[in-house]
């Protein structure tokens, strides 16, 4: 099973597009488009375009892929952060990690690898020649 927020949920403001309360348990594949919490159970695939929170009650199985991704409950897994992963001191975390940055507060357990990447590059520059003076 897919579920898609609506672009129009889309959220550059930094206004939440979605939770998932304590006590729902979800099966399958969520594509987000902006800021979403999990208290709940989730099995499977998250696809979040932005940053994505795991509170303190969170209980995730299966593949993360994020921008940023906070961690206070418990995970276990795969990671892919294009910016940055935080593991808060409750937050217990078994499986792989790969993230430019990664911060592990004072408390927190993590049980796997972790694979440092390059933090996606900044817009490049494009040298373009000109030709400068009169025709003669």
């Amino acid at each position: 099973m897919a579920w898609k927020l609506s672009r129009n949920q889309e959220l550059d403001s930094g206004n939440w597009s979605g939770f998932i309360e304590q006590g729902v348990r979800v099966e399958g594949r969520l594509e987000l488009p902006g800021i979403f919490r999990v208290d709940g159970e989730i099995k499977g695939t998250i696809i979040s375009e932005r940053s994505l929170i795991l509170g303190e009650n969170s209980m995730v199985e299966g593949k993360i892929e994020a921008r940023h991704l906070s961690i206070a409950g418990r995970f276990e897994g795969i990671i892919f952060a294009k910016e940055r992963v935080e593991v808060k001191t409750k937050a217990i975390v078994t499986g792989e990690i790969h993230t430019p940055c990664l911060v592990l507060e004072a408390g927190a357990i993590f049980d796997g690898n972790c694979h440092m990447i390059a933090a996606a590059p900044a817009a490049k520059t494009i040298e373009i020649p000109i030709r400068s003076g009169t025709q003669g």
